[in-house]
Formats: structure tokens, C-alpha cells, sequence
């Protein structure tokens, strides 16, 4: 499939297509006339990134990972190991703000003892 094709099932850009595409995530044949030529893959690929950044991830994390998938099928593992690693991440980002809430409230509460209560 052509490029506005997989851009309007995917919902993506042309552009993000060809960042993808250029970063190795995604593969296309190229036509003599320079159109690109997408496979039918591409269109779970692509949705799969749009996933994993809605829970968070950056595109430099998944890239390794959409390589390999690219290239050699989804496995079930291995996207297991990749969502556990990104669980304990969060997990941490979480600790670490409500570590920071509690030394606002606690410099809040010296600094003016009414306000501490919210």
C-alpha cells in the first residue's frame, strides 16, 4: 500500500510514516517512479507504536525492540519483557513524585502552617 494509504488507516502522518520508515521500524519497497510500496504489516506495526507511546514510551525506547519485531514476528515474550520493564519505570516516576509531593508539603508547612493542610 501506498503512504497515504497507511497514513489514513493508521491515522498517522505521512510524516511520522517516513521517521519510522527512516528509523528502521517499518520497511517499504521502493517503486521505480520513487513511490513507496508498504506491506500489509506495517498497518499493526505502526499501531502498535501509536499503543506503546500512549502508555508512555518514547519512540528511542521501542526502536530496538521494532527492529527485531520487524524483522522476525511479534513475540508474546518478548513484548511481556518490554511492557514489565516499562511497568517498574513508572513504578519509579511515581515513587519519585510523591517523594517530591511530601517535601513540598513538608517546606509548605514550615513556610506557612494554613496552606500545609490542602
Amino acid at each position: 500500500m501506498r503512504i497515504g494509504q497507511l497514513a489514513d488507516k493508521t491515522g498517522v502522518s505521512r510524516d511520522a510514516i517516513r521517521l519510522y520508515e527512516r528509523r528502521g521500524l517499518i520497511a517499504s519497497d521502493r517503486h521505480l517512479n520513487g513511490y513507496r510500496d508498504f506491506p500489509d504489516g506495517a498497518v499493526a506495526i505502526i499501531n502498535m507504536i501509536k499503543l506503546a507511546q500512549s502508555v508512555g514510551f518514547r519512540l528511542r525506547e521501542l526502536e530496538p525492540e521494532m527492529r527485531q519485531i520487524a524483522q522476525e514476528g511479534l513475540g508474546s515474550e518478548k513484548v511481556a519483557d518490554l511492557l514489565v520493564a516499562k511497568l517498574a519505570d513508572i513504578d519509579d516516576r511515581i515513587a519519585a513524585l510523591r517523594d517530591g509531593r511530601a517535601r513540598l508539603l513538608a517546606m509548605l508547612e514550615h513556610v506557612c502552617p494554613i496552606h500545609a493542610q490542602a
